[in-house]
């Protein structure tokens, strides 16, 4: 292209001083010759691809032949039509070009056709400073106003149908369409327009296919990714293989809506081709219901515009031009209005230009190749075109595009009917109002997914509630029970300030499944954080109170009876305040660790997606199934250091229940039941822990597993710890004798055990003290014994002395033995 315009730039310098020359001999010589006539260069493809020009030159030539006539259109000129055939074959239209430019007149302006002529025409044109009108293209490459700075033309781009594709979208309320092309330049372009488009106005293009020649997967594509509004850009042999693969795939109907090009022909689906497999019948089930979007071409509206001609009075000359030809048969019968007002729109324009010029100077029959100035004010006048032709409003747009309406059709029981016209340079849509859908409207743009929460089944929650409220009623009445009697002997020694903590711990715990069972059917989404809250604290300071106390017991049992030997007369010294401060620090470690789970990562609301559901029935829905849930950012590891820490103190408990399961103490005489209700608490909790982490997305079982394990718990801490105190105050009362107690079992019989005990200890004592005292006394008789044996040695010699000697012997052992019986 380059090469071909050089070639003519150099040939028209070399012609245009004689050209110029004669151009003055000639405005010297007949200054007065009548008017002043402007070539028009053209190109009609009589044959070819397109043989447009069948019906377009007629039109061409009735315009020109009315503004010759009119008095107030250039009057001093005649404009002239230089035209050749170029088969819309763009290497005959370059030899076509070179003649046009390099052989006399002077041309003003190059009409070309068909938009692979008009490419290679506009872009040579800028070389000799010529306007390119032209009145047949529509590809949407020839906007670019860089690559064809001087083009314009009166047939709309490709892109037209965008803006009315975009308006029908919004009307429609769709927000999500697919695409499918043939790979051509042509249908990129429009695609890429409308992707632009679309995005402006808020809408996405979810799937994009192409296909070259077999449509088969790009179909099937679409279907898989679930496209219900599709756009397809194809020529009309294409258009039968897409719509029979479309059949196939089921991929039509009430749930989907195709967009297509509305100039082709109206029985095109009727068609038989040997390229498809499917029949009319088929075919024509296929395509029912398809919208179509074409660009007006002739006026629908009876007005006269520049030409004093209307539409219908247009159409009527231009068949008796034909000779009565049959239009269907007549190449270019459609944008015959095209190119008639193409003429009128070069004619206002080059009139609008002659003021302007001889403001400075120039005249238009003064216009040669190298005259930018005349270029420019035709350039000027052309992009400021606007009048009514008989093909509708001419306008241009900022690229030299033709402006028009764009109508709109729907195939209804097998033939296209008008449903409404757009307007795209007034953004004005007139709507017929007679649309017919397969189903009771405009389809859905995808499958609609109503979100659906899952809510816990209200006769569990109630039925779980009523045992929890029964609970609590049971803790305040062990509560009061204790509380009343906390000055009779047996309740003082069963530490009942404990107990008091461990009844109203349970009641916490119970008062915590209330919490657990709230979700979003009660409260308002804003609210549910502040039942996360209620859950969290009341199940863990309820845990803490209840738990904690019986740990207190259990640990200070095992502390006191497992010390040494010469440090258990150590045990009958109980001071209760220790077990309160116990109770204290384990609460307080839990206060301590929610404040600070609460302030650095507070709970909130989160929402738990699961698989979508198709409800039952043909109904094009699907249920997204949502569940709230009390969570934070790091919620696993909160609760890995919450379940940790708890976890240690259930097996502690354990360990120590099991450890001080003989001992028996007067100071807690309860602790064996305290033991067992620790084995039953942290047995259930470190099943529901586990278990409910697990359950967590199924909410009726993730709820009845948590509350059932709380409201076990709670009953066999109760009913062990204050049921066996309550029976035994009730049948018995503490006014009975030790003899009848030992009659009885369970705590009374260990409380006679440890009172023998006692007293065995007493007497062993006093024996000890007994025999430490003879022991004495025996030393001192020994002492006595050898000192009157040494005595006696002394006086060996005298026989009177050892006969006297005798008697008192016996006495003194007599005396020896009185003392040791003494």
């Amino acid at each position: 292209m380059a090469g071909l315009c050089q070639t003519l730039l150099r040939r028209s310098v070399l012609r245009h001083s004689l050209t110029l020359t004669l151009s003055v001999l000639l405005s010297c010589c007949c200054p007065a010759l009548g008017k002043k006539k402007l070539y028009i260069g053209a190109l009609f493809p009589m044959s070819g691809g397109w043989p447009g020009g069948q019906a377009c030159l007629p039109s061409a030539q009735m315009a020109l032949d009315l503004v010759n006539k009119r008095t107030d259109i250039l009057p001093d000129y005649e404009l002239e039509l230089i035209h050749y055939d170029s088969m819309c074959d763009p290497g005959e239209a370059t030899k076509l070009l070179y003649d046009l430019l390099y052989t006399e007149p002077i041309k003003i302006v190059l009409m070309p056709g068909c938009s692979s002529v008009s490419t290679l025409v506009a872009e040579a044109a800028r070389m000799w400073n010529l306007i390119v009108l032209s009145y047949g293209s529509s590809s949407p490459a020839l906007s670019n106003r860089q690559r064809f700075p001087t083009f314009f033309r009166t047939h709309p781009s490709a892109t037209l149908h965008n803006p009315t594709r975009v308006q029908l979208f919004q009307k429609w309320k769709w927000t999500k369409i697919a695409t499918i092309q043939q790979t051509t330049e042509v249908f990129t372009s429009t695609l890429d327009d409308l992707e632009e488009r679309v995005k402006e106005a808020g809408i996405e293009i979810s799937v994009r296919q192409s296909f070259l020649t077999d449509p088969a997967v790009a179909v099937k594509n679409l279907k898989r990714q679930d496209a219900r509004i599709i756009v397809g850009l194809f020529y009309e042999t294409e258009a039968r293989k897409v719509f029979c693969e479309v059949y196939k795939e089921k991929l039509y109907g009430k749930k989907y809506v195709w967009f297509l090009i509305g100039w082709y022909a109206d029985n095109w689906f009727k068609i038989k081709d040997p390229s498809i497999n499917c029949t009319v019948e088929q075919m024509t089930e296929a395509v029912e219901g398809h919208v179509t979007t074409e660009i007006v071409m002739l006026n629908p509206e009876t007005v006269r515009g520049a030409s004093n001609l209307t539409s219908q009075e247009f159409l009527a000359q231009l068949m008796s031009k034909l000779g009565g030809k049959n239009p269907e048969e007549t190449g270019g019968f459609q944008e015959a209005p095209l190119a008639y007002d193409a003429v009128w729109a070069l004619a206002l324009a080059l009139n609008k230009t002659v003021g302007p010029l001889k403001a400075k100077g120039h005249r238009l029959e003064d216009f040669n190749y190298n005259n930018r100035d005349i270029t420019a004010e035709i350039y000027r006048a052309m992009n400021t075109s606007s009048f009514e032709g008989v093909s509708g409003h001419v306008v241009f747009d900022a690229q030299g595009s033709r402006m028009a309406w764009t109508l709109i059709e729907q195939l209804q029981g097998g033939s296209y009917k008008k449903i409404g016209y757009y307007d795209s340079t007034k953004g004005n849509l007139s709507w017929y109002g007679n649309d017919k859908w397969i189903g009771s409207g405009p389809p859905a743009d995808q499958t609609v997914v109503i979100e659906e929460f899952r809510y816990l089944s209200q006769k569990l929650f109630v039925s779980v509630s009523v045992f929890a409220g029964l609970g609590i009623l049971l803790g305040i009445i062990c509560l009061t029970f204790n509380i009343y009697n906390s000055n009779v002997r047996y309740i003082q020694n069963s530490q009942p300030y404990l107990n008091n903590m461990t009844a109203v711990g349970c009641m916490m715990a119970l008062a915590a499944v209330f919490p657990l069972g709230i979700d979003g059917l009660h409260v308002h989404r804003r609210q549910f954080p502040v039942v996360c809250q209620f859950r969290l604290w009341l199940l863990g300071l309820g845990f803490s109170l209840a738990y904690g106390s019986m740990f207190t017991k259990i640990w200070w049992v095992h502390t006191v009876f497992t010390k040494k030997d010469e440090k258990k007369d150590k045990r009958k010294h109980l001071e209760p305040w220790k077990l309160y401060a116990t109770v204290g620090v384990l609460l307080g470690i839990d206060v301590l660790s929610l404040m600070i789970w609460q302030i650095v990562d507070p709970l909130h609301i989160t929402v738990e997606k699961f698989t979508r559901e198709a409800p039952k029935g043909d109904l094009d829905v699907l249920i997204q199934p949502l569940l709230e849930h009390c969570s934070s950012e790091k919620m696993n590891t909160w609760l890995g250091v919450v379940y940790g820490y708890k976890g240690l103190l259930l097996l502690l408990g354990i360990f120590l229940a099991y450890e001080t399961k003989s001992i028996s103490t007067e100071k807690i005489n309860d602790h064996r039941a305290v033991g067992m209700a620790i084995y039953n608490v942290a047995v259930l909790c470190m099943i529901t822990a586990p278990v409910t982490m697990i359950l967590s997305s199924q909410q009726d079982a993730s709820f009845a597993f948590a509350s059932l394990a709380i409201v076990f718990s709670v009953y066999i801490t109760l009913v062990v710890l204050f049921v066996p105190k309550m029976r035994r105050l009730i049948t018995r009362g503490e006014w009975q004798s030790d003899a009848q107690e030992t009659m009885k079992t369970g705590s009374s019989t260990n409380n006679n055990d440890e009172e023998k005990s006692r007293q065995l200890e007493r007497e062993n004592k006093e024996l000890q003290k007994i025999i430490q005292e003879k022991e004495e006394r025996v030393s001192e008789l020994r002492n006595q014994l050898s000192e009157r044996q040494a005595l006696r040695s002394r006086r060996r010699a005298s026989t009177v002395t050892n006969q006297n000697h005798s008697p008192p012997r016996n006495n003194c052992h007599t005396s020896r033995l009185q003392l040791l019986y003494k």
